[in-house]
């Protein structure tokens, strides 16, 4: 097991081109404390997969530094080749060595082991991602989530500082998905490593890491506890990026944005704004019978979206020219064509318009 205090990651100032047009890094910078989990998102192009491949030592960097634990992976006069950074990959389905029994996959990094030693590393490895007694099987005879764990019991196994985990879970089903998801993040902290994943699910990265990155123009956007990242979002487009966002013309006094929705205390606003985009989140906004006390706004219902677990409701709502989303939960009663109220509740954040 690692010593996950010791094991922070920082990406400074990275670039990198690959041709005369604009970088797809562009002075990058990203910090994660030592046995976090970070995933990076970000639209398609931002750069994602690119920072992966300069952390792991597969690109060399035009600009900025590279340092896991203390030690300059990257940077001027320094490119450390991948299989002397102790950094760890899982790949997409997993990438096992067909012709390879499980424990021979899981031993592929132990080189310099005697046999042993080899054996019970192994052993501790597949304990650990829930797989004890797997050793002799083949990879065909696993499941997809099964041949993750190994994956990732392949890459832990030379106690890796840190972790690079690109898109792992995106071939399989989604009943399996969150399982897997769960079972890799618990073995990621019991092994003290520190966690890099790259994903393109936006669910995915905010119920799993501990730090979310959202990439854009080759830079951080802004990088967040989940918490944070969904309900303080810099700016709209993050807002809309991460989740779903009803924003909406507001003016702000005393802590308290006035909207064509109602009255909602803000949560946050830049210094001296007055007037900008309110945010808010579909779940915020609750559906009630119209003129009723604590409706604060009237609309009628356009479209209805049923999900199980809840429903978006689409209203276009008196004085505004967009209609908004809401999302509720319980049996549903409403129909397109039906007028109703809506109540706010929560805080909301203030941003000005264009940002």
């Amino acid at each position: 097991m690692t010593d996950s205090a010791t094991n922070e990651l920082q990406v400074s100032g990275v670039r990198k081109a690959y041709g005369p047009g604009a970088p797809v890094l562009d002075g990058l910078d990203l910090t994660v404390p030592g046995g976090a989990l970070a995933a990076v998102l970000g639209p398609s192009g931002c750069g994602k997969t690119t920072l992966l491949r300069v952390v792991a030592g597969f690109l060399k960097a035009d600009a900025g530094s590279v340092t896991v634990a203390g030690r300059l992976l990257g940077g001027p006069g320094v490119h450390l080749p991948p299989e002397r950074r102790r950094i760890g990959i899982v790949p997409q389905e997993g990438a096992l060595f067909p012709h390879l029994s499980v424990a021979r996959n899981v031993a592929f990094g132990l080189a310099g082991r005697d046999r042993a030693a080899k054996r019970t590393r192994v052993g501790e490895m597949l304990e650990l991602v829930g797989l004890p007694g797997y050793g002799d099987r083949m990879p065909h005879e696993l499941s997809g989530g099964q041949q993750q764990r190994v994956a990732l019991a392949r890459a832990l196994a030379p106690e890796p500082h840190l972790v690079l985990l690109d898109e792992p879970f995106s071939a399989l089903d989604s009943a399996l998905r969150g399982a897997v998801r769960a079972e890799v993040r618990a073995a990621l902290r019991e092994s003290g490593a520190t966690g890099l994943l790259v994903t393109h699910d936006q669910q995915e990265a905010l119920s799993t890491a501990d730090l979310v990155a959202v990439l854009r123009d080759g830079r951080v956007a802004q990088c967040a506890t989940p918490q944070d990242l969904y309900h303080r979002p810099v700016d709209p487009w993050l807002a809309s990026f991460v989740g779903d966002a009803v924003l909406v013309p507001g003016t702000a006094e005393k802590n308290t944005a006035t909207t064509a929705l109602g009255r909602v205390p803000l949560a946050a606003a830049p210094q001296g704004l007055r007037e900008g985009l309110v945010l808010l989140r579909p779940e915020q906004l609750e559906l009630a019978e119209p003129d009723t006390a604590g409706a604060s706004a009237e609309g009628v219902v356009t479209d209805v979206r049923f999900f199980g677990h809840d429903a978006m409701v689409t209203v276009r709502v008196d004085g505004l020219d967009q209609p908004v989303d809401i999302r509720t939960l319980g049996p549903l009663r409403q129909e397109p064509g039906r007028r109703v109220g809506i109540r706010l509740t929560g805080e909301a954040t203030l941003h000005p318009r264009g940002a």
